[in-house]
């Protein structure tokens, strides 16, 4: 038998490669994939708790895909304007959306006219990390325990009770309207647009308490200026160990957390959302990554595509219900 040529031998290794990714399943266009930087679009702005995990995850990914991931800021309307730009962008997995469950579930049932439709625009690749709420009042506030803020709130005999939002429409505003309805008082929700006026109103006592995450409460407790309650988690967390859950407290129906989805739109080639997805569970559980959202408040997970989109259909359908029973509208 002849031996081939040195040139021909050259690409046969070379065909190698391309090969095996032909014996996977992957389709031409993904085998070069991704051939320029991606862009991750994030609803809000730097600094944010969205920010620093799509920085981290952005890193890590960068490193894994050998490909430069550029975050990008498109802050305003709770999240729907980056939403709005990945749903409408090429579907060749270079840009992609670290969405959250304001603007894929909570705004399709609250608002009429909303730009963009997340179930038929966009597809779901991993959820990689969850934040949970806390229950803040003001630490001049008479309340040391949830028990105490309830029968305050129950005895204003017809009053409602102000309570901040970092917005209509967000999981902290319906979870106002919950622990309501759950406790038996009336709350009016009191919608800040930036962060620091709630952070500012919530710490000078112009509103009752608030439901902010768990990364922010955890700051705000350890500077001295809120006093926590409750978390919404269903156990309690490693920041505020000594913060009991609502359903400890007795009321298992306050469970709400806000969760964050890497998403690609609809028409994305399979074969480059499962290796995303592989990507993307790999970065959030490296190690070091890992360790620096836990410190930042949040819950790892770096699910599966299917388990993914399995959550995302059972989020809709109950913020739809929560959103129908509160009689909300956005527009």
């Amino acid at each position: 038998m002849t031996r081939p040529s040195l040139p021909r031998r050259r690409h046969l290794l070379g065909a190698v490669p391309a090969l095996a990714l032909s014996a996977w399943g992957l389709p031409a266009a993904a085998q070069s994939w991704p051939d320029k930087p991606l862009k991750l679009a994030v609803g809000f702005p730097p600094g944010t708790g969205p920010d620093v995990v799509a920085r981290l995850v952005g890193a890590k990914l960068a490193e894994l895909l050998r490909q430069q991931v550029v975050v990008d800021n498109r802050a305003g309307a709770g999240g729907q304007i980056a939403t709005q730009s990945v749903a409408k962008s090429p579907p060749d997995g270079h840009g992609l959306l670290l969405g959250e469950v304001g603007s894929i579930a909570i705004a399709p049932p609250a608002f009429g006219k909303l730009p963009y439709d997340p179930a038929k625009e966009l597809v779901g690749i991993s959820e990689l990390v969850r934040s949970d709420f806390v229950l803040v009042v003001p630490t001049h506030a008479p309340h040391a325990s949830l028990g105490d803020f309830l029968k305050a709130a129950k005895a204003r005999s017809g009053d409602r009770v102000n309570l901040a939002t970092f917005g209509a429409g967000t999981p902290g505003h319906f979870g106002a309207e919950m622990l309501g309805e759950a406790a038996g008082f009336a709350v009016e929700p009191i919608h800040y647009r930036a962060t620091g006026d709630a952070v500012t109103a919530i710490v000078a006592g112009d509103v009752a308490g608030a439901f902010v995450s768990t990364a922010l409460a955890a700051a705000q407790i350890k500077g001295g200026k809120m006093r926590a309650l409750a978390t919404t988690a269903g156990s309690r967390s490693p920041l505020m160990p000594e913060v009991p859950t609502f359903a400890e407290a007795g009321l298992p129906k306050i469970d709400f957390s806000a969760w964050f989805v890497v998403f690609a739109p609809q028409g994305t080639p399979a074969a480059v959302l499962d290796l995303l997805n592989r990507q993307l569970v790999a970065a959030v559980q490296d190690p070091a990554t890992r360790a620096k959202l836990q410190e930042a408040g949040f819950r790892v997970l770096g699910t599966s595509r299917a388990d993914t989109e399995k959550m995302l259909k059972a989020e809709a359908q109950r913020w739809a219900a929560v959103v129908r029973a509160t009689g909300f509208r956005g527009d």
